[in-house]
């Protein structure tokens, strides 16, 4: 997560299926993978304000050290923060030739990938990329795999599928995901499944479910938290 203030920068790692604490070790490698990747891209010695850590101190000397700032244990996540500006710097390592060349054979072997999968699987795949803050059209998908929205409705048609169902579908299948993730509220999760509000998104999972979004969450927490006994004895 990438927060911008007036004269601060914020980059948070969040690790949503994780269900225990971050390990510290990944934690402090994230970081510092994170601010190695703008030092050698900008050929500058970037410098962090401080590095915020949600855990109690230990190695300060060393993380320090490395950070080239101060750190601050106890905080309420884990993250890197820069001055507002040091996002803006160029990266000297870019090359435009070398990214063309990269990026065509990408977009070669993503259409190989994509061939083998059914018009569900492609509908689907693209609603969930879409879904973030807004509802998706079938005209919007449509553009995405470079059919008119006519032929895509006729594919559907064709194959027994309609629009509406995939997408509740995928709005079910995320809705569980953001549950899982205790950072994501309930109605951060409602816009991110492109409700117009809170109560339209529990009036829906109401008749997923035949339950709360609030307490599914919290029975998923309570399976997943039994699980992770069962594995460790």
């Amino acid at each position: 997560r990438v927060r911008t203030g007036k004269t601060e920068t914020t980059v948070e790692f969040v690790f949503l299926l994780a269900p225990t604490a971050d390990p510290a070790v990944l934690v402090d490698v994230c970081l510092a993978w994170i601010l190695s990747i703008g030092q050698r891209g900008t050929g500058l010695p970037l410098s962090p304000l401080r590095v915020e850590l949600a855990r109690p101190a230990m190695h300060r000397e060393l993380l320090e050290s490395h950070f080239r700032c101060p750190i601050h244990f106890n905080s309420k996540h884990n993250a890197l923060v820069l001055r507002a500006g040091d996002l803006t710097r160029p990266f000297i390592t870019h090359n435009a030739d070398l990214l063309q060349i990269i990026g065509s054979r990408l977009d070669a072997e993503l259409e190989d990938q994509n061939a083998s999968l059914t018009l569900r699987e492609r509908v689907k795949n693209i609603l969930k990329r879409l879904l973030a803050g807004k509802r998706p059209a079938l005209g919007d998908v449509a553009r995405q795999l470079g059919l008119s929205t006519r032929t895509l409705q006729r594919r559907l048609t064709e194959n027994g599928i309609s629009f509406l169902e995939i997408l509740e579908e995928v709005r079910r299948e995320l809705a569980h995901h953001y549950l899982q993730q205790g950072s994501i509220e309930l109605s951060e999760t409602a816009y991110l499944l492109g409700y117009e509000d809170a109560n339209s998104f529990f009036r829906a999972f109401q008749l997923w479910e035949g339950t709360t979004p609030g307490q599914w969450r919290q029975n998923s927490s309570h399976s997943l938290s039994t699980a992770s006994g069962r594995v460790l004895r």
